[in-house]
């Protein structure tokens, strides 16, 4: 049915439009526009908007055969022509929303889902038909989705979990559900929800609002955990309402509230005797119905165990009490035992008062076992003096076998620990003797291990360590401390210190050492000695004419004496040289060389200015020579013999120094080679060289690996091509002159020559002369390079 109602207000007019459905009754209002003002009214005053709109409504999910009608649009313009042309536009126009171009009714064309959009905002507008004109302004209006019951309650976080304390109080919150309501919650009952327990009573209740879920009182060791089930309905749980439905799993927690127990009051164990500290014995276990850390418990024993011979302690895995044994046992003193044992929980619980406990008995029977024997000691400490004479009985070792047989005991000496066997012992009474003598100064000490075995059972052996401390006797003499050797000054003056010297002995007295020193003879005329009271004595010169050239060298005898019982004493000898000092008495000179001459001269100056006198014949022969060799180099024989007797030959002849075992020196092929000039060039000492050199770098043998005639040959080659070299080749130091003589050469190997004899010749004369004068005066090395 349409009614259509005008009201007329102060030149304003309105439609009121009310359409009837099958279900209820929906109005939808929208103010018609002002009448149309005058001409001069239109003038006067200013143009006002033509309609005013209000909102519209249309029922969620509804579905027909037609598409349902919303509202109607009307104007005052509207006066039943045909011009007058209705258009809609925004959201769904055209497509949810369709409304007659003639009569301004609107229409749902789709089923609407509030859920999905609660409302849509549209704009109106009146045209000309036939000029397509709007005739007024557009205007919007809002059409709204009202709700249906059309969704159920849904519990979005579950299903839950939640924990509390067994026995907890009634009323105890557990946990809280919350559903929601995809309904409109300010229209109608469609979202308003009542919370119920479908299972879990009388166990557990929930408030109807909130969701809270509580408890009852409940143990644990009854039953852990529990479901439960809950509903949640709308419409504010009356008939028709939609409902859904989660699950609460509820465990309770365990509280202390149990005790441990004992399986049985009284335990039994057999325990060997000799069974090893620390060992397991037996076990016992205390239940406890509770779970984690209040079930754990603690084991102790509060009585039988006077002697402490046992413990108890917890295993960790199994919660069982293990015995162990704290000191052996022993089953000739102690044949049983009646301990009195508790297990006590670890955790005390605040609600009921804990901790509990329980306590039983434990018999333990100990088991006779065939033991090793005892010693008396487990290590025995003897004393013997060094050099005692063999047989010397050192000590005895005891041990007993304390199972009740008895039985007889034999010893022994490990011999891994005297390897030396310089020790005895008897069998049958442990006496400890000595079978070779001891000396303190090569071992102060010797552990020894003495083994104990049973007659009657070989395996049963025991050990026991002895310590043997060998004791000083006075059998070694002092001796000085080190080599002495002094130097007395010819300008020194009497009652000067030549030497301090002290003493060792390697004896130790418990006194400590004290030594007295004497001279062998007792009125020497040249030194005497003095006593520094500190086991040291200073040598002293009795007189100042002390000189090299009358004795350069004192030897004299000093005795030491200890104060051992009986004392023991040695002669040392101090070795004295007569040296030349400077004024401030620092040693210049010990040799007696500069005495011999008569004049000023030294011996090594002597030596040096004959050589000066003989190198300048020398230069003077070489000079002769120097044109024959350089003839024999131009000459079509080979430099070098490659005949292996005559290399040989020359090298002996060419270092000819008159017989005895020194020709054996010619076969020295290392002689050949200077070590310090393997790496390169050594310029001569004796003349500066007109021009500088650089010789050859060439492969050098070591002193192991000499080929001689390559040797010969690489060194020929770079004397041919060095313009320093000298005129002569000398194989004994050709690798030591070095470079830079101007004097000719004195050698064959350059030439290979057999008839220039007079070469060898010149070296069969004066070297051999050269070197004997040198040894004839002893002159030093630096000498006898000059």
């Amino acid at each position: 049915c349409h009614i259509q109602l005008t009201l007329r207000l102060h030149s304003s007019s309105f439609s009121v439009l009310f359409t009837c459905t099958s279900s209820n009754l929906q109005m939808a209002s929208a103010m018609i526009p002002r009448n149309r003002p005058s001409e001069g009214q239109r003038i006067l005053s200013r143009a006002k908007r033509g309609w005013v709109w209000n909102q519209m409504f249309v029922l969620e999910e509804f579905s027909g055969p037609d598409p349902i009608l919303v509202g109607r649009l009307h104007t005052d313009l509207d006066v039943g022509t045909k011009n007058i042309k209705y258009v809609l536009a925004g959201e769904g126009a055209g497509t949810i929303f369709a409304i007659s171009e003639r009569t301004g009714d609107i229409h749902a064309m789709k089923r609407l889902d509030r859920e999905e959009k609660a409302e849509y905002t549209l704009t109106a507008q009146v045209i000309d038909r036939d000029t397509n004109q709007p005739l007024e302004p557009p205007s919007e209006f809002i059409i709204k989705v009202q709700d249906i019951n059309d969704n159920p309650p849904q519990f979005i976080e579950g299903p839950y979990k939640g924990s509390v304390p067994e026995m907890s109080q009634v009323g105890t919150s557990v946990t809280r559900v919350t559903a929601t309501d995809a309904d409109d919650p300010v229209y109608g009952n469609s979202a308003r929800l009542v919370y119920s327990i479908l299972e879990g009573q009388p166990y557990f209740s929930i408030d109807q609002t909130t969701g809270k879920v509580a408890l009852a009182g409940m143990d644990r060791e009854m039953r852990e955990e529990y479901l439960v089930v809950i509903q949640a309905k709308d419409m504010g749980g009356h008939m028709g309402g939609l409902s859904g439905t989660t699950t609460v799993t509820v465990t309770l927690t365990d509280i202390n509230d149990n005790p441990p127990k004992f399986s049985k009051g009284s335990y039994e164990f057999t325990i060997a005797e000799d069974l090893g500290i620390g060992k397991p014995g037996g076990r016992v276990k205390a239940n406890d119905r509770d779970i984690g850390e209040n079930a754990k418990s603690t084991y102790s024993i509060i009585g039988g165990d006077e002697r402490d011979v046992f413990e108890i302690v917890t295993d960790a895995q199994t919660q069982e009490g293990i015995l162990r044994l704290k000191k052996p046992l022993d089953f000739e003193s102690k044949k049983s035992y009646n301990l009195t044992v508790v297990a006590t929980n670890i955790r005390a619980d605040s609600i009921t008062g804990g901790p509990y406990m329980d306590q039983a008995t434990v018999k333990i029977i100990v088991e006779d076992a065939d033991e090793p024997p005892v010693f008396t000691k487990f290590t025995y400490l003897f004393d013997v003096h060094e050099n005692a004479a063999t047989n010397t009985v050192i000590g005895a070792v005891a041990a007993r076998d304390q199972d009740a047989p008895h039985s007889q005991v034999r010893y022994f000496i490990d011999r891994h620990t005297d390897l030396e066997r310089q020790f005895n012992i008897n069998v049958d009474d442990g006496k400890i003797t000595l079978a070779k003598p001891l000396d303190r100064e090569t071992d102060m000490w010797h552990n020894i291990t003495v083994t104990a075995a049973e007659v009657r059972n070989h395996s049963q052996i025991s050990r026991a360590i002895v310590a043997i401390k060998v004791l000083d006797i006075n059998d070694n003499a002092p001796e000085f401390a080190t080599e002495y050797e002094a130097f007395l000054c010819e300008n020194g003056k009497p009652g000067q210190v030549i030497q301090t010297i002290s003493a060792v002995d390697k004896d130790n007295p418990s006194q400590g050492h004290t030594f007295h020193y004497r001279l062998e003879m007792l009125n020497n005329p040249n030194f005497t000695i003095k006593n520094n009271l500190d086991n040291s004595i200073s040598v002293l010169a009795k007189h100042d004419s002390f000189r090299r050239q009358k004795q350069e060298t004192y030897l004299l005898p000093i005795v030491v004496t200890d104060n051992g019982e009986p004392p023991m004493s040695s002669t040392n000898t101090l070795t004295i040289r007569v040296c030349g000092c400077s004024r401030d008495g620092f040693v210049q000179s010990c040799n007696v060389e500069a005495f011999v001459l008569p004049i000023g001269l030294s011996m090594g100056a002597l030596i040096a200015i004959l050589a000066c006198v003989i190198l300048l014949l020398g230069r003077h022969l070489g000079k002769r020579m120097k044109n024959q060799t350089f003839e024999l180099r131009h000459k079509n024989e080979p430099l070098i013999i490659k005949d292996d007797e005559d290399v040989r030959e020359n090298i002996i002849r060419y270092d000819d120094e008159g017989g005895g075992e020194e020709d054996t020196e010619a076969f020295d092929i290392a002689t050949l080679q200077n070590p310090d000039g393997i790496n390169g060039y050594l310029p001569r000492k004796d003349i500066k060289p007109d021009l500088q050199f650089m010789p050859r770098q060439g492969q050098h043998s070591g002193p192991n690996g000499v080929d001689v005639d390559e040797f010969i040959n690489v060194r020929l080659h770079e004397a041919d091509n060095d313009p320093t070299a000298p005129p002569y080749d000398s194989i004994q130091i050709y690798g030591y002159e070095g470079r830079g003589s101007i004097a000719g050469s004195l050698s064959s190997l350059e030439t290979a020559s057999s008839d220039s004899d007079q070469n060898y010749d010149y070296l069969r004369e004066w070297g051999p002369r050269f070197r004997r004068l040198g040894e004839l005066y002893s002159v030093g090395e630096s000498d006898k390079e000059t």
